[in-house]
């Protein structure tokens, strides 16, 4: 595994960092297993686990935290997210001041931690980043509750928004072979000292077409859920199935060296409910996307 700093936070993380949320959070899936790719993740270098308060319905959070019970924790940056709340079935919103540090307290008793590697918001709007917001956020890391504070969005207007504020060291963008545009604006905050984390690295499996490849109840999950959501990108990825007939790497190892093969991007994360994929992805570390195969992918995001 390589590593690169996240901005100038200080902490460097692994290049490719495990999301602890969907499917991997929910009671349906079994805790041994939960456990088990976490720990297989920490066994492959993995320093960087994203999870956030309202993910999986509030279950996340706590499965991450019994997942480190026991684990040298040391050089891990354990990132989690606040502002959003999972209330029933349905997740609310709440950026007020007071509400946010209660979340940033909440997690961290979930997680069983003293301090959380990075917090970061979770979908604001511009208007939602106050004054008041921010100096709560940088009381939590002059409490030495939060080591690095970020945002993240899908929303470009937010994300730059978020690169010209002092008190964010990091931003989370939805960045992946479908998301060419996010590139200036990834180039950007590196250039802010921001570090850039890739949300949605694998474009959520569709240029594999893995709505169409359905193994078990969490494959039916996530396919329902990208055709819901995501029906653009379940139609766009179909361009990018040659990726999965390339020589000495797989299409999800393609996926992430494209990623990767910017700089300015500080850790692509990654969500697997699957030992073998998890390790597939791992072994993307370090691996370059040859020169012609590049060409062909900017073609087709034309």
């Amino acid at each position: 595994m390589l590593y690169r700093p996240l901005g100038q936070s200080g902490s460097s993380v692994s290049e490719i960092g495990l999301g602890a949320a969907s499917w991997w959070g929910k009671p349906q899936f079994p805790e041994a297993k939960a456990i088990g790719l976490v720990h297989a993740a920490l066994d492959g270098g993995v320093t960087f686990f994203d999870t956030g308060s309202s993910y999986s319905a509030g279950q996340a959070e706590p499965r991450l935290g019994r997942a480190l019970k026991g684990k040298d924790i040391s050089k891990l940056v354990v990132a989690t997210k606040a502002g959003t709340i999972a209330d029933g079935g349905k997740v609310g919103r709440d950026f007020s001041p007071a509400a946010v540090v209660a979340s940033a307290e909440r997690s961290l008793r979930n997680l069983g931690l003293s301090e959380l590697g990075l917090l970061q918001l979770h979908g604001p709007a511009i208007a939602e980043l106050t004054d008041e917001l921010r100096a709560a956020l940088s009381g939590l890391k002059a409490r030495g509750l939060v080591r690095a504070l970020g945002v993240n969005s899908f929303d470009p207007a937010v994300i730059e928004h978020a690169i010209g504020l002092p008190e964010l060291d990091a931003v989370m963008v939805d960045y992946n072979v479908l998301r060419p545009e996010r590139e200036p604006l990834i180039e950007r905050a590196a250039a802010a000292g921001k570090g850039v984390l890739a949300g949605m690295a694998m474009a959520m499996g569709h240029t594999g077409l893995k709505v169409a490849s359905l193994r078990g109840p969490q494959d039916l999950w996530y396919a329902a859920r990208g055709l819901i959501r995501h029906p653009r990108e379940v139609r766009e990825g179909a361009r990018f199935k040659f990726l999965n007939h390339l020589a000495g790497m797989t299409g999800p190892q393609a996926a992430l060296a494209y990623v990767l093969a910017s700089r300015d991007v500080s850790c692509a994360v990654i969500g697997t409910t699957r030992l073998a994929h998890l390790a597939e992805n791992l072994a993307a570390s370090g691996m370059e996307i040859p020169t012609e195969v590049m060409a062909r992918i900017r073609v087709q995001q034309r």
